[in-house]
């Protein structure tokens, strides 16, 4: 099986977020589950996508973290069509789909730059009641209150574009630098809110519309330099408090705290019908090799 590793949200090598690329032979089912863990564990990036080619335009793509399946990544589908690409198995200019665990979703591949639909914003729940504010912020390493007192009014939300994340204000940029989780806890609470993680963020910038980090520990993932479906969940999330409007493109800066400074771009429109979210970027190739399964 052809294999690439792939450095997504990014126009530099060793910037963004890498991501393994497993390409199926041509009429090849998926491995058992076990083996694709196995394989993701061995690639040791957060994400590996393993794609199944179903015809020129069609294609299944299934995520595994190095503990278990995931039904959506972004980062991870960005590198997949990037590698698709380079392969010559996809043609520039073209618009393909996607069949994935969340959905049927559509991929546009223009000038080697990368834009998927995300599936439907949904919002779960937020967090209101004081002690859940206080635990939720401790696990990050921050104070609730003096987040209050900072000028934090926006309430933790439960948002969904694919995978479930907590949305998580912080006044400032230094207050986002400043956030060191109490993993075990995080996953503990991840476990019990049902979500993958939190995406913590602030809107205290000029150069973006938010500065993000993203935390996955449940799923091995302690930080993460780029995710497509958090900051597509972040999009929905500030169009809910009045932060981004319909129309509006907006660009998320996360990995700065990792050294692997990305991009995420996003575009929002909403309609009597419902909103739809769109999640781009850039994306490098580093290697390419053959796994010998």
């Amino acid at each position: 099986m052809k294999f690439y590793i792939v450095d997504a949200f990014t126009e530099t090598l060793f910037g963004g977020n890498p991501a393994g690329v497993v390409i199926l032979p041509a009429g090849a089912d998926f491995p058992s589950d076990e083996v694709m863990v196995k394989t993701a564990a061995e690639l040791r990036y957060s994400e590996t996508a393993f794609i199944k080619r179903l015809n020129e335009s069609e294609f299944n793509i299934r995520y595994f973290t190095p503990a278990a399946e995931v039904e959506l990544c972004g980062h991870a589908t960005i590198g997949s069509f990037k590698a698709l690409l380079a392969g010559g198995y996809i043609e520039d200019g073209r618009t393909y789909i996607n069949h994935t665990l969340s959905g049927d979703l559509e991929i546009k591949v223009e000038n080697g730059f990368v834009l998927m639909d995300m599936a439907a914003p949904v919002k779960i729940g937020q967090i209101t009641e004081a002690d859940a504010l206080k635990e939720l912020y401790g696990v990050m390493g921050l104070d609730y209150e003096a987040q209050k007192a900072a000028g934090v009014s926006l309430l933790p939300q439960l948002i969904s574009t694919g995978l479930p994340d907590i949305m998580l204000p912080v006044a400032s940029l230094a207050d986002l630098e400043a956030i060191a989780p109490d993993f075990p806890a995080l996953s503990a609470l991840s476990e019990r809110y049902q979500v993958v993680g939190v995406h913590a963020f602030t809107t205290a910038c000029e150069d973006a519309t938010c500065h993000v980090r993203n935390f996955a520990p449940l799923y091995d993932i302690d930080e993460e330099a780029a995710t497509g479906t958090s900051n597509g969940a972040l999009t929905y999330y500030g169009y809910l408090n009045g932060f981004i409007k319909s129309g509006d493109d907006c660009r998320f800066v996360q990995g700065e705290k990792m050294q692997r400074p990305s991009v995420i771009l996003s575009h929002l429109e909403a309609t009597d019908a419902g909103c739809s979210i769109k999640v781009g970027g850039s994306a490098v190739m580093l290697a390419e090799g053959e796994i010998m399964l």
